[in-house]
Order: structure tokens, then sequence, then C-alpha cells
């Protein structure tokens, strides 16, 4: 159990146990008055009248208390009758002064404002009349006592329960900021549930984006290296096709043709065990991409020549695969649709970024245009070379025109290796 609980659950208790005296406080003080006055010289029918009177007027109250917004205002008429029916008591026997002290309970817990301390002030005078012997001292000539006495319990009696006020009000108060306490803490229950929901989704979310990235990821690896290296055999064996009366021309397509499957093989491999290519395992990326550009020159027979700017430093593994890719998309690219003569290829490092163009001479095409195939400004390759710079919140231009070539630009962050992402 919380503190905050346990301080709800203490208070609970001494407030049920003050109200169960504050109900039985008055009827036993009126039995030990009506003991006491009975024992003196009274007038028995009388007191033990006006003794009924007053219980029937206190089971009044108890009526009157039961709802959860009683009326103040007969609330302030119960306790105009009970000051009467004290001053009558004392009036008749003087033991009643100590029924009277029930005017200090009743005036604390049921009226409000100044009217709490005319009650005090009311029941102090009438008390004061059993502190001087009763009435019949009074008229014998002890006023002036009676006075002095009444005074000193008003200032008294003023000084306590204005004590005690302020204590009930430091209580209330107390009160309130635990309830206050008790709704912040339901709150933030609320608030904690919610937060447990929310987190329960966005993992699941997490689940399924690294599903679609991972799916997106395989999607375009094997784009880049199966499908590349299949369409380069399909190029060799072609070609080998075409040459079959040159039997050398046959043997240099058929090796070319194995080499290349060899390649792609290594590539499966390490696309399923999601490590680095081939061409970059213990080599920097510019290297990487000059052999990847004189490999494909050597299939192709297209001159294509890499330029280095900038100060060429290792970056992230996540910036050169994504540039080592682009340049083999871009190449691929060239391959298929460009029918180029010269492909340039032109790597720069800056401070905050690293860029790869591709700019060839072929026939161009119009970026606008739709595609064949419904890929909008390009096919699966330009749209994976996309969504493999953006990862990197990066960005890929594309410039062409009909019969004017072809420029393609990948500019990614330059993180460092070693660095987290």
């Amino acid at each position: 159990m919380s503190i905050e609980a346990e301080l709800r659950r203490e208070s609970a208790r001494v407030e049920r146990r003050e109200r169960a005296v504050m109900r039985v406080l008055p009827y036993a003080l009126l039995t030990v008055s009506t003991v006491i006055a009975l024992m003196g010289p009274v007038i028995v029918p009388a007191v033990l009248g006006l003794t009924a009177v007053v219980a029937g007027w206190l089971g009044w109250l108890g009526h009157l208390d039961r709802g959860p917004d009683p009326d103040a205002r007969l609330l302030g008429l119960y306790y105009v009758g009970l000051m009467v029916w004290c001053a009558a008591l004392v009036v008749l026997a003087p033991p009643y002064g100590i029924f009277a002290f029930v005017g200090f309970v009743h005036a604390f817990e049921y009226l409000r404002g100044r009217w709490r301390y005319v009650g005090v002030v009311a029941t102090s005078l009438i008390m004061a009349v059993t502190y001087v012997g009763g009435v019949s001292n009074i008229v014998a000539g002890d006023w002036w006592l009676w006075a002095a006495v009444s005074m000193v319990s008003v200032g008294l009696s003023l000084t306590f329960f204005h004590v005690a006020a302020s204590t009930d009000q430091h209580g209330r108060r107390q009160q309130r900021a635990l309830a206050e306490l008790h709704e912040a803490n339901e709150r933030l229950e609320a608030a904690l549930a919610e937060n447990a929901g929310l987190h329960a989704q966005l993992l699941t979310q997490a689940r399924e984006a690294g599903v679609l990235d991972e799916r997106q990821r395989m999607a375009r690896e094997i784009h880049d290296t199966l499908a590349q290296s299949l369409a380069g055999i399909l190029t060799q064996l072609q070609a080998a096709e075409q040459t079959m009366d040159r039997p050398d021309a046959v043997r240099r397509h058929v090796t070319n043709a194995v080499t290349l499957a060899r390649e792609s093989l290594t590539e499966a491999r390490r696309t399923v065990h999601a490590v680095e290519p081939h061409v970059l395992v213990g080599a920097r990326l510019p290297d990487a991409i000059d052999d990847v550009a004189a490999r494909w020159s050597q299939v192709h027979h297209v001159e294509a020549a890499l330029t280095i700017t900038g100060d060429p430093r290792p970056m992230h593994v996540d910036v050169e695969l994504t540039l080592l890719r682009a340049a083999q998309e871009g190449l691929a690219n060239v391959a298929k649709h460009a029918a180029a003569t010269r492909v340039g290829l032109t790597l720069s490092y800056m401070e905050d970024l690293v860029t790869l163009d591709i700019r060839d001479d072929g026939v161009g095409f119009d970026p606008g245009a739709a595609r064949p195939d419904g890929a909008g400004t390009g096919g699966f390759g330009l749209a994976g070379m996309r969504q493999r710079v953006q990862r990197l919140a990066g960005r890929l231009d594309i410039e062409s025109e009909p019969g004017g070539g072809t420029a393609v630009s990948a500019t990614v962050p330059a993180i460092p290796a070693g660095s987290a992402r």
C-alpha cells in the first residue's frame, strides 16, 4: 500500500472515530448532568420533562445531520434552540452547565463564519451561571462575580476555539491535499496504463517496420546483386551465342559469365548474412568503386573512369555500402538503357557530405515521363537507390533529356567510420 493510500485510510479512520464521539457525547453529558442535578434540591418533574425535550431536540439534530448536505438555516435554528434549552436547564439546576459544554462542540461543527464565535460567547455566558452557583446567587448580588467569570470564560473559550478552528482548517487542507494527491495518482496510473498501451503499439509498429525494412533491404540487395549479375550473365551468353564461329570470343564471353556467376553467388551469401559486399572487405570506398567500374568496363566494353575529389577518408559502413550500390546500379542502368560510349564517375568528399555522380553520354530519357513498368520516374533500380540514400537522410538527383545523356547524383551525410548512426 502506498503512503498516500495509508494516509487517506488513517484520516478516514480518525474522522469516523470523531463523528462517533460527537454523536454520543451530548447524550452522555445530558445523562451525567441529570444524575447530578437529581441529587440536589430540584423540581424533579420539570427537570425530567425538560431533559426529555432536550433529548428529542438532539434527536432532531441527528435527523438533520444525516444527509450529505444539511440545510445551514435549519442547523442555525437547531443551535438557537439548543442554547435556549441549555439556559433553561441551568436555571432549573446549575449542574446542567456540564451539558452546556455541548454548545462549544456544536458551534464548531454546525455553525459557519462569525456565528461560530457568537455561539461560543453564548455558551460561555450560560456556563458562567454554573460557575457562580446558579441564577439565585446572581439575583442575590453576585452579578458582578458572574460578569467577571463570564469575561474570563469568554476570553479563554474564544482563544481555545480559535486554536481549534485553525487546527481544523489545517486538517481540512491536508485532506484536500490528500484528495488531490489521490486524484493525481489515479491520473498518473491512467497515464502509465495508456503509455504501456502506446509502448506495446510502438513495439508492434517497430516490429512491422523492421519486417518491411528487411524486405526492402532484401529486395534492394537482390536487385543490386543477383538481378544485375543474372542480366550480365545473360548478356555474355547471348554474345557467346552470336559469336559461335569465333571460339576465342565464345571462350571470353563464357569466362565472363562464369566469373559473374561466381561473384553473384558470393554476393548472395553475403546478402543472406547481411554483411558488407566483398569488394569493400579490406578496401577503401574509392578503390571498391574503381574496381566495380573497371570490371563493368571490361564486360561491357564501355570506358568508365572514376575521379576523386576532396580528402578520401573511411566512412561508416552504411555510407560506403550505399554509395557502392549506387555506383553498381548506375552502371547497370547505363548498360541496359543508355547505349553510351563513355561513363564518368566522380566521388566527392566534402566536410559534411559525400557525393557520387554518374554521368554518361547515352541516349538519355525524360525523368518526368511515365515509365513503361509504371514505376514513375524510374524502375526498381532507381527506386531502390533512392530508398537507400533516403535511409541515410540523403538525396538522389536525376538529370536527363532525350539525346543528352544522364546524370545521377547520390548525396549522403559524411558519417565517419566507427560513429553511431
